[in-house]
C-alpha cells in the first residue's frame, strides 16, 4: 500500500474528523505533505470554508509530517500539537489544500538529538493552506513526539 493510502486510512480511523472533512492525502513524504479537502463538508454559514476546518487541515498536515518522520525510522511515539497559530489571509471558496515543506535540516537534526537524549522532542512546523493556488491561511505549530 502506498504511503499516501496508509496515512489517509490511519487518519480516517484514528482522527474521525479527518474523514468527516473528506480529507485526502495527496502527497506523503519527508520532503512534502499535501492534504486536500472538498469545500462542501467544510462550509460555514457564509458559504465559504469554516475556519475550524482550515485550522484542522493545517494541523493534520503538520501532524502527518511528524508521523511520517517517526514511521520512517520505525519509532513508536505519541504525537501531539503543543501550540499553534493561524493567520487567515483570504476566503476559501473552493476545494482547498494544506501544504507542509520540511523545516531546515538543522531543526530536524536538533529534534533528533533531543529525542535521542530525552525520549521526547518538539519541532516548529509551517503549513500553507491554499485555495485556487493562492495562500488562504498560514499556520505555525509546535509539535511534540514522546517515545511510547
Amino acid at each position: 500500500m502506498l504511503l499516501e493510502a496508509t496515512l489517509e486510512q490511519y487518519l480516517h480511523e484514528h482522527i474521525p474528523l479527518s474523514k468527516a472533512m473528506g480529507l485526502r492525502v495527496e502527497v506523503a513524504s519527508q520532503e512534502r505533505v499535501l492534504l486536500g479537502c472538498p469545500l462542501e463538508p467544510n462550509l460555514n454559514h457564509r458559504g465559504t470554508g469554516f475556519g475550524g476546518s482550515i485550522a484542522s487541515i493545517a494541523t493534520l498536515a503538520g501532524w502527518s509530517w511528524l508521523w511520517i518522520l517517526m514511521r520512517d525510522k520505525s519509532i513508536a511515539a505519541k504525537l501531539v500539537v503543543r501550540k499553534s497559530t493561524i493567520d487567515y489571509i483570504a476566503s476559501v471558496d473552493s476545494d482547498f489544500t494544506a501544504e507542509l515543506r520540511p523545516p531546515p535540516q538543522e531543526a530536524i537534526s536538533h529534534f533528533w538529538d533531543t529525542f535521542e537524549r530525552r525520549g521526547s522532542a518538539r519541532i516548529e512546523l509551517k503549513v500553507e493552506v491554499l485555495c485556487r493556488g493562492e495562500e488562504a491561511a498560514h499556520f505555525d505549530g509546535t509539535f511534540v513526539a514522546i517515545r511510547s
